[in-house]
């Protein structure tokens, strides 16, 4: 379509051809994805194929101590002028060594089993009195969680051979043209062209150690039978609770199968996030445009007030409102005299109206914030705008949606993008405000007490933090599912923004 016959076309007939466009392009970018994967599957195995080059080139063309590499880290650069790299090459391969030896290595042994014994006491005589020793035994927890670093650190061995053995060659191939490198030229290189591969190596290590072994662990255990509550022994069940989690056998007592449950928590939790995420920005800013606006007075108190509510620690007020919803609480009473409550019930016994006060005083706790954010913004917008928008005639509505909102959705797209994956995880407003109620009638099938107000990262906590009858491993199954979810709006739509797609257009 022209451009001229989409201005010819109403507004309701531009929604229209806007909405199909999206899904349009939506199954234009899935057929091109699939048409261009085996591209990317050719340029993926031209560059998987370049290190086994360089170690075909190595072996074929380098000396006999850079063949001695293959064997011994850094030997190569510790006998040419090079010994402060080569030692840090040679000391990770002697730890990493003692490490598999002393602890890697057998925790990777009882892998497969995760354990077969537990402590047990033992009694033995002897001449004089009978003496109770206590066998250490295994525990599944820690083979586990020993056997993850394990790995990680046979990667790291695996890079630092291969870096080892290219140095090697590369050093190898500058002497032959007579340039030689002195021995703390590789510490000048740290400090000058390589400073940001130093400042980025604390965070790469809080990275793993505090992100990507607990991501990996909670796969993992997803895997297993590990309730929570066995201390030594747990043992491998394969895909037997994705299989519960998803079976449509009848688990309830009014006859929903788990896969019912989780669907009804994923279809709010989504919706959730979805309205608290937009009602905060778009009243945020709302409440930002009526205080900046020319003629307003006391701006500065209005700011005040609203500040307040972001000073008072967040979970001070949601179980001060918990309180007013409780069965002597004041909002309980007013409900019950207006009759939107019988008498001798809560408020959160009621799914719908529990829904709608987690929004209210959502938006009551979020607000500030995004006024904050906007009230920022709104003095950037160069004022010429607005004037020349005046001048042809501009109402201030169509001034808001051509220029406001176009700058401000710009800006805080992923501002925007986070606060939708923060509320998919938000876990105070539910927990603290409403618990999950009202109960869907979990709680004692092992599947935690969740509610029709949950959220999946609730019900998680729930399943594997409450109660005599918990199940970790159900937990980390529905911990890998939201993790997926916050993966795909992160990467996906944080890509498609326009805040990222045309970045070069606001600067």
């Amino acid at each position: 379509m022209t451009a001229i016959k989409y201005l010819s076309l109403t507004k309701g007939q531009r929604f229209l051809v806007n909405f199909g466009g999206f899904f349009k392009n939506l199954g234009r970018g899935f057929i091109g994805f699939f048409k261009r994967l085996p591209f990317k599957f050719i340029r993926l195995g031209h560059k998987l194929s370049r290190p086994f080059e360089t170690l075909v080139d190595a072996w074929k063309k380098g000396t006999w101590m850079v063949r001695g590499n293959f064997l011994v880290f850094g030997l190569y650069q510790l006998f040419h002028n090079q010994i402060m790299r080569g030692l840090l090459y040679l000391i990770y391969e002697v730890v990493f060594i003692w490490f598999m030896i002393t602890i890697g290595g057998p925790y990777l042994g009882k892998l497969g089993t995760l354990g077969t014994f537990s402590p047990t006491s033992m009694y033995v005589a002897d001449a004089y009195e009978g003496l109770t020793v206590t066998l250490p035994g295994d525990r599944s927890f820690t083979i586990l969680l020993y056997s993850i670093v394990t790995f990680i650190l046979m990667i790291i061995f695996v890079a630092l051979w291969y870096f080892s053995i290219r140095d090697a060659r590369s050093l190898q191939n500058s002497y032959a043209v007579g340039k030689y490198e002195k021995n703390g030229q590789f510490f000048k290189d740290i400090l000058d062209k390589n400073y940001h591969t130093l400042l980025l190596a604390v965070p790469l290590v809080g990275l793993v150690g505090f992100t990507v072994i607990p991501v990996i662990f909670m796969i993992i255990t997803g895997f297993t039978n590990y309730s929570g509550t066995q201390f030594y022994l747990f043992d491998w069940v394969g895909f037997d609770n994705y299989q519960n989690l998803f079976s449509g056998v009848s688990s309830t007592a009014n006859g929903s199968g788990l896969v019912t449950i989780f669907l009804k928590v994923l279809a709010w939790t989504l919706m959730w996030a979805l309205i608290a995420t937009f009602t905060n920005y778009f009243l945020g800013m709302v409440v930002a445009l009526l205080i900046n606006k020319k003629g307003i007075k006391l701006k500065k108190l209005w700011r005040t007030v609203l500040i307040l509510t972001i000073a008072v620690p967040q979970f001070v007020s949601l179980l001060l409102i918990s309180q007013m919803f409780s069965g002597s609480g004041f909002l309980t009473k007013v409900f019950e005299n207006i009759g939107w409550i019988a008498h001798d019930t809560l408020p959160f016994d009621n799914a719908l109206l529990s829904r709608i006060i987690i929004i209210i005083v959502n938006m009551w706790v979020g607000v500030p914030y995004t006024m904050l954010i906007c009230s920022g913004l709104l003095m950037n917008i160069p004022e010429d705008l607005y004037e020349s928008a005046r001048i042809d005639g501009a109402t201030p509505f169509k001034m808001f949606s051509s220029i406001t909102l176009p700058y401000m959705l710009f800006i805080t797209g992923p501002y925007l993008l986070s606060q939708f994956v923060g509320n998919i995880n938000n876990f105070n407003i539910i927990y603290l405000l409403s618990q999950g109620k009202p109960s869907f009638g979990l709680s004692s099938l092992g599947y935690g007490d969740v509610g029709q107000t949950d959220l999946l990262i609730t019900w998680i906590y729930k399943m594997s933090m409450e109660g005599q009858d918990k199940n970790y491993a159900v937990a980390c199954v529905l911990g890998v599912l939201v993790f997926l979810i916050i993966a795909f709006f992160s990467l996906v739509l944080y890509g498609r923004s326009n805040s990222v797609k045309n970045e070069g257009d606001f600067q």
